[in-house]
């Protein structure tokens, strides 16, 4: 299958946002809602996919027929499977064992809204043929869902139903397309490091010329704290391209970003430094809050500039010397996650929900765990610290050397903008900043500026915290406007 256009900007379900969209009837976004916001998200920001999320909710299986025939005009205009892509985001039924049987039923609606794109189009190009598959673990796991698709779904079409007979496809019809793209989705330290492996063995038996993988950043910021999380993200896209040197398999790479330094700093004024800082990567994600905390204009303009941009080629850096760092730094970060986790897990509470569902599985299961201790998802982790006044990007910086931090500089480039953009947002006063942590950052080479409105607003959520809880997600809601971003 031949595929034109490889999409950059990926508008994804993430409900990092603090302001509801203007065309949802109520916060939280619910599935009627999400079928507007495909729409909206192809024909006022631009955005040339859109990310459709099948986890931990019922599976709305008609989106194509229902954004065709509701933007008729839009989509005669504008080709769903060849300019504009819709990519569905399936449960990964090794983990996610309750939700598993949702991915057949997922994989039965491909063939179907095929048929409603025939129907509309009247020509034989699929709407919809890339799954992306989350936490994925190895070949093994992608695999089953490419030859599922293909020996099952599209494969019982030639069965008759008993001898002499007619076959599946004379009686309903035929089942197109005959084979899906299968995105891994890597969110771990082991799978991250071995995600080129992974590829190469899953690609070996299969004649395709490309091939999207995808990177999370926000679960491995979570995991192993910020450091850790872009230079896991740049020895990964480093030995990718090898691999796709080596195979001479094209490798389109896929970053998982959000709009707090914490989950990759993506907003619209960061978008030449974010695609700098990860010149191989192809397509970045847009995330809630970065297209609707943010005026329209910064936001199509931002959108814009990433179509343009050309793929590079992955900065060299010294492996050894950043999984040395690495194991050091996330080993700190996790002890003081760990003594943070009753706050985090309580804050967590009064974080409020944007989408209407039930949040999928984790990395570890969900709720998270963590040296035994269970975590909210990343963006309420993100929203509790941030509400207290305490960065997550500074956790563990303790941990590094002088040595450490020159040679880190060196290779994630926006280090400092990013600790810095994070700093703002400190409360110099709260009771979980340890010594430690306020030594390393009185040391560390940053000149930043305590934001006095958001430091106001975090006193009341630490007195809320400890006292009268009413007004506290209101508080957490006004610190989070402030950032423009919820976690």
């Amino acid at each position: 299958m031949k595929k034109t256009k490889i999409p950059k900007c990926m508008s994804t379900q993430h409900p990092d946002n603090v302001n509801p969209p203007f065309f949802a009837e109520d916060p939280q976004l619910s599935g009627e809602d999400e079928i507007q916001e495909a729409y909206y998200t192809f024909s006022h920001l631009a955005c040339d996919e859109q990310m459709w999320d099948c986890e931990g909710k019922e599976v709305d299986d008609y989106v194509v027929k229902k954004l065709l025939t509701r933007y008729e005009t839009f989509f005669k205009n504008n080709r769903l499977g060849e300019d504009l892509f819709i990519t569905l985001r399936v449960p990964n039924p090794t983990v996610e064992h309750a939700e598993a049987k949702i991915l057949l039923e997922t994989l039965e609606s491909i063939p179907r809204s095929f048929d409603a794109a025939k129907l509309f189009y009247g020509d034989d190009i699929a709407p919809i043929f890339e799954v992306i598959l989350p936490m994925t673990t190895s070949h093994k796991c992608v695999d089953r869902i490419y030859r599922y698709y293909a020996d099952f779904v599209v494969g019982k079409q030639n069965q008759p139903f008993k001898e002499g007979d007619i076959s599946i496809r004379e009686w309903i019809g035929e089942f197109q397309p005959e084979t899906i793209n299968v995105i891994p989705l890597f969110e771990d330290m082991e799978t991250m490091l071995n995600a080129h492996e992974i590829t190469r063995t899953y690609l070996q038996d299969k004649k395709l010329t490309h091939q999207r993988v995808f990177l999370a950043r926000s679960d491995p910021s979570m995991n192993y704290g910020l450091v850790s999380a872009v230079l896991l993200n740049k020895i990964a896209l480093k030995r990718l391209h090898q691999m796709s040197v080596e195979t001479g398999v094209d490798i389109y790479p896929i970053m998982g970003v959000g709009s707090a330094p914490f989950r990759g700093n993506l907003r619209p004024d960061t978008v030449d430094k974010v695609a700098n800082e990860h010149p191989s990567a192809h397509t970045f994600t847009i995330q809630s809050a970065f297209k609707y905390d943010n005026p329209h204009d910064e936001v199509v303009a931002a959108i814009k500039k990433l179509k343009q941009r050309q793929k590079g080629l992955p900065r060299e850096l010294d492996e050894e010397r950043c999984l040395d760092i690495i194991k050091r730094y996330s080993a700190e970060y996790q002890k003081q996650v760990e003594v943070l986790a009753p706050m985090i897990n309580e804050l967590a509470k009064y974080v409020p929900n944007r989408r209407k569902r039930k949040l999928h599985i984790g990395l570890f299961g969900y709720p998270r765990s963590m040296r035994g201790i269970t975590l909210p998802r990343v963006i309420s982790f993100t929203a509790a610290l941030y509400s207290v006044g305490l960065p997550p990007e500074i956790l563990g910086l303790n941990a590094l050397t002088r040595d450490d931090i020159e040679f880190i500089k060196s290779v994630y480039l926006n280090c400092t903008d990013d600790l810095r953009d994070a700093l703002q947002y400190l409360n110099p006063d709260t009771p979980y900043l340890t010594r430690e942590l306020a030594r390393t950052i009185r040391d560390f080479p940053i000149d930043f500026e305590v934001n006095k409105q958001h430091k106001e607003i975090t006193d009341n959520v630490l007195k809320s915290l400890n006292g009268d809880k009413a007004w506290l997600e209101e508080r957490v809601l006004r610190a989070a406007n402030i950032r423009k971003f919820l976690g």
